[in-house]
């Protein structure tokens, strides 16, 4: 009898499963603790930011650009997805109830008002620089209420493709690292008190690491509101994911028979108003939080790395002159409100 011919057996770390995630997720985690070591080095360097320098740098080298589009591009592509859904859950043991009805009511309106304002404001830009529906939403909703998290949210509950949130998360960092280094110096030209200019800096500047960077120039006092308040910002995400979802559920076809229409509030953004509401009953120590903190920086960080990793310099100047212009507009918009706002609620 002629003998059957046996499949070959797929070797272990095969381009299957947990073995094609690999060695994406390690350069990712070996992008992370490189992030945070700078940040240590550097702490007016925010380790996101740091994140988000690093993958562009990995994706543009000679000696790394084909590792992180080939082998690395799976894991990679897991951690901006996945990894940033758990950041943005974790996110939200920063936010405590508390803190921020202390603010007064009068602030809590204010705040709310520079988000829609800016929001608005971004997208209309973004449309009027002929940027595309989808690239202006991802960019007002990242400028006016959390940098990278919010677009990941965003980008979730709308089920847009990935590479659609590569450049909105290069523009958020650009913007966000300009406002480290030019906030500070308006200070004494615009007679700002600590109280104000943090204020401020939690109004205006994009990332929750950003604001610190920005913030701690002027001090603890400053530093103490402008956390607050952009921590204010923070929760109007879950909203804003919500109403993003309803939209879009109520916008989606089904394209095949039986397919299910999206959420109205995905798992994730339960989660984070999950943590919102354990942080404000005051179970959790410090050291929970702590852990919290830091589980939350790996996987954002992570995530942010991945996002980076995707961004071809040369692509960029190609077709990113216009939103370059449109985030440097909106950046500018989104400074004179908060400064309005700060005003009014620290003045």
């Amino acid at each position: 009898m002629p003998r059957s011919r046996s499949l070959p057996t797929p070797a272990p770390g095969s381009n299957s499963g947990i073995g094609r995630l690999l060695p994406g997720l390690a350069t990712a985690a070996l992008a992370v603790a490189s992030a945070i070591l700078l940040h240590g080095l550097f702490p007016s360097l925010p380790a996101m930011t740091l994140a988000v320098v690093l993958g562009v740098l990995a994706a543009n080298l000679p000696g790394t650009g084909a590792w992180s589009a080939g082998r690395a591009r799976p894991g990679l592509d897991f951690a901006g997805k996945h990894l940033m859904r758990a950041g943005i859950v974790l996110l939200g043991l920063k936010v405590s109830i508390m803190d921020v009805l202390g603010l007064g009511w009068l602030a809590l309106v204010l705040i709310t008002g520079v988000v829609a304002a800016s929001f608005g404001g971004t997208y209309l830009i973004s449309r009027l620089f002929r940027l595309p529906p989808v690239t202006s939403l991802l960019v007002a909703t990242g400028f006016s209420i959390c940098g990278a998290s919010a677009i990941g949210a965003v980008a979730a509950v709308r089920r847009i493709r990935h590479p659609d949130t590569v450049l909105p998360v290069a523009l958020v960092t650009l913007c966000g690292t300009l406002a480290i280094g030019v906030l500070p110096l308006l200070v004494h030209p615009l007679g700002l008190t600590a109280a104000v200019f943090g204020a401020w800096a939690g109004a205006s500047v994009h990332d929750v690491g950003q604001v610190v960077a920005t913030a701690q120039t002027a001090g603890t006092a400053a530093l103490a509101i402008a956390v607050v308040v952009k921590l204010t910002r923070v929760l109007l995400l879950a909203p804003v994911a919500a109403l993003a979802g309803a939209q879009h559920r109520r916008s989606a076809r089904p394209d095949t028979a039986g397919a299910k229409l999206p959420p109205v509030v995905p798992l994730f953004v339960l989660g984070f108003v999950a943590m919102v509401v354990l942080r404000s009953t005051g179970w959790l120590g410090d050291g929970w939080l702590e852990a919290g903190a830091v589980l939350q920086d790996i996987a954002l960080g992570a995530a942010l790395f991945g996002l980076g990793s995707a961004v071809r310099i040369r692509h960029l100047l190609h077709t990113g002159g216009r939103a370059v212009l449109a985030a440097l507009a909106a950046w500018l918009l989104i400074a004179v409100l908060g400064l309005a706002a700060a005003r009014l609620i620290a003045g």
